[in-house]
């Protein structure tokens, strides 16, 4: 199973295997308090495609498009979100204040499906 998770809520023990998915460190968060398992930089879309973005929902289909295929150039982060899925439950913690528009959603559509990035 596979949780979303933003970081400023209080971690539980119900989110597995907490990974950061973000390519900055959140503001205002100790490590302690965000209690991440792995941080994996590397799944985070780039600078580029994040501040293209904005979080401006009206680009989010676009977004999700491009996101995937930079995803497509990534396969061992892929690789490794797919195995530790397996392992367990995971929760992909990200920062975005957009709970319904943000990187980790595709990231866990992706997993789910394990259709891999075709």
């Amino acid at each position: 199973m596979i949780k979303l998770k933003r970081v400023y809520e209080e971690p539980t023990k119900d989110d597995g295997f907490r990974i950061l998915v973000e390519r900055l460190w959140p503001r205002g968060i100790t490590k302690e308090r965000a209690a991440i398992a792995l941080w994996l930089k590397e799944a985070a879309p780039s600078s580029e495609l994040r501040k293209w973005f904005g979080h401006d929902p009206a680009k989010w289909e676009e977004f999700r498009k491009r996101y995937r295929t930079e995803l497509r150039q990534k396969k061992d982060v892929v690789s490794i979100l797919k195995r530790k899925s397996k392992e367990g439950t995971i929760a992909f913690v990200y920062a975005a204040r957009d709970e319904e528009h943000n990187s980790a959603i595709v990231l866990k559509e992706i997993i789910e499906r394990d259709k891999g990035i075709t």
